[in-house]
């Protein structure tokens, strides 16, 4: 009764006007960025974070979400179309989905992963409602040694999945988090790493880093790839499903869900990891395993259905333990606390209609989803022929003018020019820098929990062994990293985002 309870109050606020239409603002430009190979989710996030700070918070987070799971949707369109995905998790849908639009058959892909989408995104919020209570519960008992050791399971798991070399991706986590030691100390307020500039003194501006590692970054990077984008596809015919086509895709679809509302809470790209799992599962159960990578529609079902589960479920470990399961998430919980809300467990208890409006809108944001994206079809392959030189100044202008609307301060500006510069030869170093990011929001809290436990236990570095929560979490910890390392994780790891790229 108490779920009943909790839903009604989350429709009531997800389902007021100023609510629905930032849900469509959010869903649409998500599945916009999703379309255009581009600065992808996290990117766009990062730049439109700025003109939330106007919104009730509750608005703003429902927003922020429709961008995110509205890019895992758009990203498929791309893909199908042009063999060219829009977001990284749509990489493997490209394999079959393309080929079918060559045969003529987009609008069979396309309606498989509009469908797909709306099942596993709708099934998987419904995981979120029912399981963020009862781990809400358990996270408030945690005290300051467990979120410690939680936050260096979350930094590792991020490593371990992160794209690209391991060593790399540890170096990522590392320069984060010295990132966000900068500023004052939190006991001590002695400032730190601020090399005399006063502005530095209350940190590194968020925002500023979001839009330099991400928004500037992946505008550089895309610039080079201008001259590879061409759009082939035929007319879209035909936007439904023979008997045939609804039998092969339906135990895609449940497998699918399933799979991807288990891996989505997983720290670092538990979504990628969803639709390339999916993938090989169905590679290895279907009767059609020939068709695969000819325009199998099980190998469009499958990973569409994936990782739009893993996006709502991706959602759990922030609202239950306020620990960000990706860069996505990472801002979001930026967005949390520009807003004067604490991320964790007590958000469920301080701020329930912001807890509940937020998992409703998402089932509002999937309906929507449905019931665009079919009918705009044709509007995403006229946006694909847009050159992106035309898009990328605008973008850039839009973003400084929202980071400096925020605290009237030019150095934000410079602040943004300068990590663009440092995130894109991470970029062309093969460096990922969404562990950079993980590092550099969950950095002051892994350092808080740390002095703090230290202060609780007088100094006794055992407090961290000895409570059986916090042990068994650093335990997982060290068999994450152990299993990452061993020579063939390794390589099935390797294969995967070889497959990917």
């Amino acid at each position: 009764m108490d779920l009943l309870a909790n839903l009604g109050l989350g429709f009531d606020v997800a389902l007021t006007p100023v609510n629905v239409l930032y849900c469509f603002v959010g869903v649409l430009l998500g599945t916009l960025v999703g379309v255009l190979p581009g600065i992808g989710p996290t990117g766009t996030v990062a730049i439109l974070l700025p003109i939330t700070f106007t919104l009730e918070p509750v608005t703003a987070l429902i927003m922020l979400a429709g961008i995110y799971y509205g890019a895992q949707y758009g990203g498929s369109t791309s893909a199908i179309l042009i063999n060219l995905p829009g977001e990284s998790s749509s990489a493997v849908t490209a394999i079959d989905g393309h080929q079918m639009a060559r045969q003529g058959r987009a609008g069979q892909a396309l309606v498989t992963a509009a469908v797909g989408s709306f099942f596993a995104g709708s099934v998987a919020t419904l995981v979120l409602a029912v399981a963020a209570p009862p781990l809400t519960r358990i996270a408030l008992q945690f005290g300051s040694a467990e979120y410690f050791s939680l936050i260096v399971l979350g930094l590792v798991a991020s490593v371990a999945l992160a794209h690209g070399s391991i060593i790399k991706a540890l170096a990522m986590i590392v320069l984060g988090l010295l990132f966000g030691m900068v500023g004052q100390d939190l006991y001590s307020g002695q400032p730190r790493f601020t090399f005399g500039y006063f502005e530095l003194y209350s940190g590194i501006n968020f925002v500023s880093m979001a839009v330099g590692v991400f928004g500037v970054a992946e505008i550089l990077r895309n610039l080079e790839d201008e001259a590879t984008r061409s759009v082939l596809v035929k007319k879209i015919e035909r936007l439904w499903l023979s008997k045939e086509d609804i039998r092969r895709i339906i135990m895609p679809i449940l497998r699918a869900t399933g799979l991807g509302s288990a891996l989505g809470i997983l720290p670092g790209g538990g979504h990628v990891l969803a639709s390339f799992a999916s993938y090989s599962l169905e590679k290895k159960l279907s009767r059609n395993e020939a068709e695969f990578g000819k325009g199998a529609i099980e190998g469009v079902a499958g990973p569409e259905s994936a990782n739009n589960a893993a996006a709502q479920t991706s959602f759990i470990p922030l609202m239950t333990l306020g620990i960000p399961a990706h860069p996505v998430m990472a801002l979001i919980i930026g967005a949390f606390i520009i807003h004067g809300i604490t991320p964790g467990p007590n958000v469920i208890r301080d701020e329930p209609a912001l807890f509940w409006g937020v998992i409703v809108s998402m089932w509002v944001g999937n309906l929507l989803l449905l019931i665009l994206n079919l009918p705009l079809v044709g509007l995403w392959v006229r946006m694909l022929t847009i050159p992106y030189r035309v898009l990328f100044p605008a973008i850039i202008t839009f973003a400084c003018i929202g980071t400096y609307s925020i605290g009237s301060n030019a150095f934000d500006i410079y602040a943004i020019a300068l990590l663009g510069l440092v995130g894109y030869v991470l970029v062309k170093l093969d460096c990922e820098p969404a562990p950079l990011l993980l590092g550099f929001v969950l950095g002051p809290l892994l350092e808080e929990h740390l002095r703090r436990a230290m202060i609780i236990s007088r100094g006794d570095p055992m407090t961290f062994i000895e409570r059986p929560i916090s042990a068994a979490l650093l335990a997982v910890a060290v068999i994450a990293i152990v299993l990452s390392l061993m020579p063939a994780i390794r390589r099935k790891r390797e294969e995967v985002f070889v497959e990917e790229d």
